[in-house]
């Protein structure tokens, strides 16, 4: 029926029309809605594929910080999580550079010797030689780089196993080690130095947290995007905008919730700061940059990089610089954290906890798979292990048993996504 003029004018104006906000609210809902299921169905495809990613590894953190939180209450606490951020850097350090090793399908076994050796040189420098904390510090940090170069090219030109190289190089840095530190065999620190001051520091002001929580959303959510737009431009699988905003808000969530902990305490660490932004800056290198192709290009195959005219000497010598130089790193963080250096900096299962962090969160022993990020939640499983133990009093056997069998866990789940990557393919 066609309308009248006075139907025309009974019909709503536009101040009695209908409220549109309900109706952008079932959008937003029905776009959330096709978001969440795009997702289920990818992450179902992936673990199809063996492509397990890093939810084993959150599960396992989740499961560690309920368990030790329902034992004792204050795990949680905003203490508590402050010195476990601060607790992760030094060994997680060392882990991140263990990533870039782990990456091209070898093993370096050095690293605790050469944090060792840079603490020492730092500090017999700085305490013995009154040499200036900053100037003792670079050259500590040279040492390791230098000690990982020796490393490298030796392993690249000889072809001997990478383990093997590094296993020579555990006692000969350990050697120059105690040679340095001579028969005092330990040197204290000065606790208001440069270096003290690694882990000791706090950003009192709330801000410094919650800005660094709003930065990191940030930088997330524009990777994200310029990622989505470059692979939109050449036709390639892409995230959906409202993938990639609930990705940032679950990220978010997280920062912030983290910031205000830590302002319940004393504030946002120096070294938890320091160690994020290591971390981000060499995802940044590995996942962004030309270098970073070239090793995973490495990791895929020796031969066929050869072939395609890359410089895998180059490239092997430059992952072990890199892993002595975040040893070296890691080692003077270590030593912050206690003030001091002795024949004992290094060694003990320094070696073994900056491995085991690497592969439970995610790096792969097989080489190819692994980012930085892998080599900090595995750190903060680690740690949370240790310092959910001391919290409950219980005895360091226990805890060695539990992160072997994450350990095992975590190589288990690696190999069998192998298996089902490669079941994949042929498929």
């Amino acid at each position: 029926m066609r309308r009248t003029a006075d139907n025309a004018r009974a019909e709503p104006t536009a101040a009695h029309a209908e409220d549109p906000r309900p109706r952008r609210g079932r959008a937003v809902a029905h776009a959330l809605a096709r978001a969440a299921e795009r997702w289920v169905t990818v992450s179902r495809h992936k673990l199809s594929a063996g492509e397990v990613g890093s939810l084993p590894v959150l599960l396992v953190l989740a499961a560690v910080w309920i368990t030790f939180q329902s034992l004792n209450q204050s795990f949680l606490s905003p203490r508590n999580l402050s010195n476990l951020s601060v607790d992760v850097a030094g060994t997680g350090l060392i882990a991140v550079g263990i990533v870039f090793v782990l990456l091209i399908g070898e093993l370096g076994l050095s690293v605790g010797s050469i944090s060792g050796l840079a603490a020492a040189v730092f500090a017999v420098l700085n305490v013995d030689n009154g040499v200036p904390e900053w100037l003792a510090a670079i050259i500590g940090v040279l040492a390791g780089t230098a000690t990982g170069t020796i490393q490298g090219f030796s392993f690249a030109r000889t072809r001997v196993p990478a383990f093997v190289v590094t296993l020579a190089g555990l006692l000969t840095w350990n050697g120059f080690m105690l040679s340095i530190l001579g028969t005092s065999g330990t040197v204290n620190l000065d606790e208001n130095g440069l270096v003290a001051k690694l882990t000791s520091y706090y950003f009192a002001n709330d801000g410094a947290a919650y800005g660094l929580a709003a930065i990191a959303a940030t930088i997330v959510f524009l990777v994200h995007y310029q990622d989505r737009r470059r692979r939109e431009t050449v036709a390639m699988p892409h995230r959906s905008l409202g993938g990639i905003a609930a990705r940032t808000g679950a990220l978010a969530v997280i920062a912030f919730t983290g910031a205000y902990l830590l302002n319940r305490f004393q504030g946002l660490p120096l070294a938890l700061l320091i160690f994020l932004a290591v971390v981000a800056g060499l995802d940044i290198v590995l996942r962004h940059t030309h270098y970073g192709r070239q090793v995973y290009a490495v990791s895929s195959s020796v031969e066929a990089a050869r072939r395609a005219s890359l410089s895998v000497t180059r490239v092997q010598t430059s992952v072990l610089a890199i892993s002595g130089t975040m040893a070296a790193i890691g080692g003077l963080f270590l030593a912050s954290r206690i003030t001091s250096v002795s024949q004992s900096s290094g060694s003990g299962v320094l070696l073994l906890n900056a491995i085991a962090a690497a592969v439970i969160g995610g790096a792969s022993l097989f080489g190819g798979r692994g980012t930085t990020w892998s080599a900090a939640l595995g750190m903060l499983i680690i740690q949370s292990i240790a310092s959910g133990m001391a919290l409950t009093d219980t005895p360091a056997a226990v805890q060695f048993v539990i992160t072997g069998g994450v350990l095992f866990a975590a190589v288990l789940i690696d190999s069998l996504s192998r298996r089902s990557q490669k079941a994949h393919g042929r498929a």
